[in-house]
């Protein structure tokens, strides 16, 4: 599915290398985690995937189903299935969710040569997933994340995956802000969308949301690169012991 091989990224206007050779194998069906320490990279490493401005990437490379990402522009890498949930969202006075989501849906449908959805089917669709995230019909109507509140907008931003059913599901520090209740909705839409053929990637800072999205591999990432990867008791370690006796590794 997605593959990560090399990866090298610098910072473009400063030349700083941020990623220093990241290698990462995401199959179809997989859950993975990436945990680690402030200025580590995992926040690079989504923006790159994603095709964010400002960072050039001085080596390695990424594919998907075995196409070049790296040469895509970021609308083209959500055709080909990628998503990123940010960890901090836009907000888009004037565009209505409702419309915002519609606008996304049949733009990807249009690229990929596909019928846009009634009107009628696009609407109960949206009513349903909207329901089971505990987003009311009036959040539905109001400017994109405008006033909204940080579990709104986790949420609203689960929702929007659920609609584009995305092949790669890209999780930027998602539990970022939430309290217990909004994390457990947020990790529920997450969960449903786990398929034999979807790949997703929880980019976080600690393992409680790992109780609830519970990943197949976990991998420690420091100084640019993962120095560690393992299964959940990898997480369960570092929440009691830190992340000291990893870092020596990289020392």
């Amino acid at each position: 599915m997605l593959e990560i091989s090399g990866l090298h990224v610098a910072l473009e206007d400063e030349h700083k290398p941020i990623l220093k050779g990241v290698d990462l194998n995401l199959p179809p069906g997989s859950v993975h985690a990436i945990m680690g320490p402030n200025g580590s990279g995992k926040s690079t490493l989504s923006y790159v995937l994603a095709g964010r401005e400002g960072y050039e990437v001085t080596h390695g490379t990424v594919t998907l189903d075995g196409e070049d990402v790296l040469e895509l522009d970021p609308s083209e890498r959500a055709v080909m299935g990628l998503f990123l949930a940010f960890q901090y969202p836009v907000e888009i006075p004037g565009v209505t969710n409702m419309t915002f989501l519609r606008t996304a849906a049949n733009s990807l449908s249009k690229a990929r040569g596909e019928p846009e959805i009634p009107a009628g089917a696009f609407l109960k669709r949206v009513r349903a997933y909207a329901n089971e995230l505990g987003i009311d019909q009036e959040m539905l109507k109001r400017p994109l994340n405008t006033g909204f509140s940080g579990g709104e907008k986790k949420r609203n931003e689960i929702l929007q995956m659920t609609m584009l059913q995305p092949k790669v599901c890209i999780l930027d520090e998602t539990d970022s802000g939430l309290d217990i209740d909004a994390m457990k909705l947020v990790a529920a839409g997450v969960n449903r969308l786990r398929t034999a053929d979807r790949s997703i990637l929880v980019i976080t800072h600690y393992q409680r949301l790992l109780n609830y999205i519970e990943p197949d591999v976990v991998h420690i990432m420091a100084d640019g690169r993962i120095i560690e990867s393992g299964g959940p008791e990898l997480a369960i370690r570092v929440e009691e012991n830190g992340y000291s006796d990893l870092l020596k590794k990289v020392a």
